[in-house]
């Protein structure tokens, strides 16, 4: 009975590091892209994985400006 009064605070010290671990982990972004890093070991050094944006698309000029400035 007299072991019960070390491994409940014991416990319970355990599980308040697993929940602050827990917390600090999704708080820290960890949980934010689950996909590029498993594409990571199939794709090529210069390819892109499929969703993330081309950041060269993003700076060319759209199509149809008559005036030539990209909005």
């Amino acid at each position: 009975m007299s072991m019960l009064y070390i491994l409940i605070p014991l416990a319970l010290m355990l599980l308040s590091v697993a929940v602050w671990a827990l917390v600090w982990a999704i708080r820290s972004g960890q949980f934010d892209d689950l996909e590029s890093h498993g594409w990571s070991v199939v794709l090529d050094d210069d390819q892109k994985p499929p969703g993330e944006p081309d950041p060269d698309e993003q700076n060319k000029p759209q199509a149809g400006n008559d005036d030539g400035e990209s909005k």
